[in-house]
């Protein structure tokens, strides 16, 4: 969760890109449109309030704080060939 936060602040798409999981809903590689929602936002600050890490499967949950506003989510990851990607969260 944290190396996801640090890429959107920085604008690294390819890593949001490459640790996304593909059944994620709103999952997409327009590197365009993830550096617009990068550049348009400032990123604040982030608090993780609670980890649950299992062997395949692992919940975060966490505050990000942005400047249109704190955002609260509990995200999902599923691990796949060794690595997490991030599947859904609500």
């Amino acid at each position: 969760m944290k190396s996801r936060y640090s890429a959107y602040a920085v604008g690294d798409s390819s890593y949001i890109i490459k640790t996304t999981h593909p059944d994620n809903p709103d999952y997409s590689d327009d590197k365009q449109s993830i550096d617009s929602f990068c550049q348009h936002s400032d990123f604040l600050g982030l608090e993780i309030m609670e980890f649950v890490d299992r062997e395949r499967e692992a919940f975060v949950t966490f505050r990000a704080r942005l400047g249109s506003g704190d955002m609260v989510e509990r995200s999902r990851f599923l691990r796949v060939d060794g690595c997490w990607l991030y599947v859904d969260g609500i």
